[in-house]
């Protein structure tokens, strides 16, 4: 349902994207600005989205006014078993929040909840080509041979994607270099909406990169993302694993023939992997982390690595366990979370509809 507008002078478009909505409390007028990003809930969140995004959305509150979502929609551009996509949900939020991200002062909900992420979607649809959408290259690599048989949804989940941080007029989103391209897109779509309508709407989001291991790979190819489509279990170290577990899939992660550790990832990928991965975890320049171990052999690096990773994640593991075991703290400040969002995004999106020249209801 489209959102009620007052097309008084009282509601026209502000210049800055958060003129009209009320602060939060605990929210400071030297924020940076706005930021939003979110995590599909697919199952077996891992250390590479701990690493590579999750820590660092912890970080930056306080900086930013922040808008965190679980993105079920684009979770379904390719086929979810509904009772399994549920409890995935839960658990992505049930990690935001053992993960140490506030839902006092931090925005936390669900993606479906807020209906004016796909109302503003099929807007943008309608001012990008498909020539844009034509260069995505995540379509290409999981539509694999077989494009044909695709979903329309996955083909064009990146315009969902732009109207998922539009819908906001956020200013920053935080993104691993995999993600750049994604972003790029709803920066061309944020300004053809723009020239369209003669209106400098929507901002230009810039991209935000932080960290030694914004792009963590797998302990079986360290050429390849960690991912949690990987069949092999082996490949990541999720963040419901047990210590026995997390110390064995090192143990078994990929090494080579070389003495000692050093940073090389054309000719070493998989050292440089794990200790791109001991750096971000001790947050300690990844250059010391060589010296220390550039005589060490791989078992007892991996070993000292293994006991890093449990002492770091352990807290999250058994917080996310006791979350999980009553969901009804999770369902609150989704709920709450939502309220929050939708009242931006509403707002947002009728300005959108009266630029467009939708008849008010």
């Amino acid at each position: 349902m489209a959102p009620r507008r007052d097309l008084d002078a009282e509601h026209a478009i502000p210049l800055s994207p958060r003129t009209h909505h009320p602060a939060r409390k605990g929210r400071s007028s030297t924020m940076k600005g706005r930021i939003f990003s979110g995590v599909q809930p697919s199952g077996n969140l891992h250390l590479g989205n701990y690493l590579g995004a999750i820590r660092n959305w912890v970080r930056l509150q306080g900086e930013y006014e922040a808008i965190y979502c679980i993105v079920d929609l684009h979770a379904i551009t390719i086929p979810q078993d509904p009772a399994l996509l549920a409890r995935n949900t839960c658990e992505v939020a049930a990690a935001y929040l053992a993960a140490g991200i506030d839902p006092a002062t931090t925005t936390i909900f669900v993606q479906s909840h807020v209906p004016a992420h796909a109302q503003l979607a099929w807007v943008l649809n309608c001012v990008t080509p498909l020539g844009w959408l034509n260069r995505m290259t995540q379509f290409k690599d999981k539509a694999g041979k077989n494009r044909d048989a695709a979903l329309a949804g996955l083909y064009v989940y990146p315009v969902l994607m732009a109207a998922d941080i539009l819908v906001y007029r956020a200013t920053h989103v935080p993104v691993g270099e995999d993600q750049k391209q994604h972003l790029e897109l709803a920066r061309d779509i944020a300004g053809a909406f723009n020239r369209k309508y003669d209106e400098d709407f929507f901002p230009l989001p810039e991209p935000l990169i932080l960290g030694e291991a914004t792009r963590v790979m797998s302990l079986r190819d360290g050429r390849r993302k960690m991912s949690k489509s990987d069949p092999s279990d082996y490949s990541r170290i999720n963040l419901t694993d047990d210590a026995d577990t997390i110390a064995l899939k090192f143990q078994k992660a990929k090494s080579d023939s070389h003495m000692g550790l050093s940073y090389d990832p054309e000719g070493r990928p998989e050292a440089s992997n794990l200790l791109n991965m001991y750096a971000a975890l001790a947050e300690r320049p990844r250059a010391e982390v060589e010296a220390q171990f550039a005589d060490s052999s791989f078992a007892a690096f991996k070993k000292e690595l293994a006991e890093l990773a449990v002492a770091k994640l352990a807290p999250i593991t058994a917080e996310m366990r006791r979350l999980m075991a009553d969901q009804g703290e999770i369902e609150r400040i989704l709920r709450a979370g939502a309220e929050r969002a939708e009242a931006i995004a509403n707002d947002n999106l009728a300005r959108v509809y009266d630029l467009v020249g939708f008849l008010p209801r």
